[in-house]
């Protein structure tokens, strides 16, 4: 999935850094926050789940310009609003096309057509 999403987006000219799990994502995070406009987070991450990566990105204050957009397989309400609560600025539910996750991304970087 990492892979896949990664070709996409660089299909439509961002710039990407991927990780495999949540202690990666958040080692990437601090070494790279003030390159990152945006992370994509997946709910279900191996070691920790994407909401505990989403509650520390929003929680601190050196973070606060980055939006997060979740991924899942899930779309129950409850998931959905979990990670509202924790302060998601959008979320996108698996599978997606290419273009469905250009769009998508463009439209919550503001840029979209």
């Amino acid at each position: 999935m990492v892979n896949l999403t990664e070709k996409f987006l660089k299909l439509g000219d961002f710039n990407t850094i991927t990780s495999n799990n949540a202690k990666e994502a958040m080692k990437i995070i601090e070494e790279n926050y003030d390159k990152i406009s945006l992370i994509l987070l997946d709910i279900m991450m191996p070691g920790q789940s994407g909401y505990s990566v989403l509650e520390e990105v929003k929680n601190s204050e050196k973070f606060k310009h980055i939006l997060v957009v979740l991924f899942t397989v899930k779309s129950f309400s409850e998931d959905v609003q979990k990670g509202k609560k924790l302060g998601a600025d959008a979320y996108i539910t698996k599978p997606f096309s290419g273009k469905e996750l250009l769009k998508r991304i463009k439209d919550i970087l503001g840029n979209g057509k």
